[in-house]
């Protein structure tokens, strides 16, 4: 029986996909992003390990709250990184009937053995992705999170290919992400796929900064503010919301 590392769970999710959810925050991401608001996921072993019976157990105590569309969504921290895990927790949840959704950076993905094998099965169990796109460039993803996003890209091509519904969510940074430039070409790129439902723009904020003093570190993004409305509301133009 494997194991989860969770960091913590939320009974009444209403922002991370359809419905009311119930939500399952993993431990451990190899991402650094600089605006990140939970940098105390990113170590795996610092969470609490559940079992799948566990969680679906807690799960199904708040089902005649999600109605029609809710049900559990995995997010993080990096879901993608404890995939056999994923595997057998939503295998139990299409058992019980359950709408499943996962919110993932991309991060992991690969189309190398053994991930890639495991990624097509746990997608046969995927309701929605929510694919979380930094940056659109490659130098500036590096720069703004640590890591490529060339396997990112990937990944949303192949959900494209296989038709998995898939709402983008991009977080909006100032002096990072949000010049035009970049929503132009961030936007061409979502006019590629076939399968976007839904693409959110989510403003950068400042309120996991005490998580980083906490933990000892230099916040990368001092002194910037999050974005105003104008600057909202030019992104989602850009990126075809509105």
């Amino acid at each position: 029986m494997t194991k989860g590392y969770i960091h913590s769970l939320e009974s009444f999710g209403s922002v991370d996909g359809p419905g009311v959810r119930f939500i399952i925050f993993t431990s451990g991401c190899a991402m650094r992003c600089q605006f990140c608001h939970n940098p105390d996921t990113w170590n795996m072993r610092s969470g609490t390990a559940y079992t799948a019976d566990e969680l679906i157990e807690k799960a199904i105590r708040y089902r005649s709250y999600w109605g029609s569309e809710g049900g559990i969504t995995v997010s993080g921290g990096e879901p993608l990184l404890q995939i056999d895990f994923l595997l057998e927790l939503f295998r139990k949840a299409k058992q019980e009937g359950i709408h499943t959704v996962i919110d993932t950076s991309g991060n992991p993905f690969t189309k190398e053995e053994p991930f890639f094998g495991k990624f097509e099965e746990l997608m046969k169990l995927t309701d929605l992705v929510l694919l979380d796109i930094k940056h659109i460039d490659e130098e500036q993803h590096r720069i703004l999170t640590g890591q490529t996003n060339t396997n990112i890209l990937e990944l949303a091509r192949y959900l494209s290919d296989i038709g998995k519904p898939v709402w983008i969510r991009h977080v909006l940074v100032p002096e990072r992400n949000d010049k035009d430039e970049y929503l132009d070409r961030l936007h061409e790129f979502i006019e590629t796929l076939d399968n976007v439902e839904r693409v959110e723009v989510l403003p950068y904020h400042t309120l996991g900064v005490y998580k980083w003093k906490e933990l000892g570190l230099d916040y990368p993004l001092d002194g910037i503010d999050p974005p105003d409305a104008d600057r909202i509301e030019n992104a989602k133009k850009r990126l075809g919301i509105c």
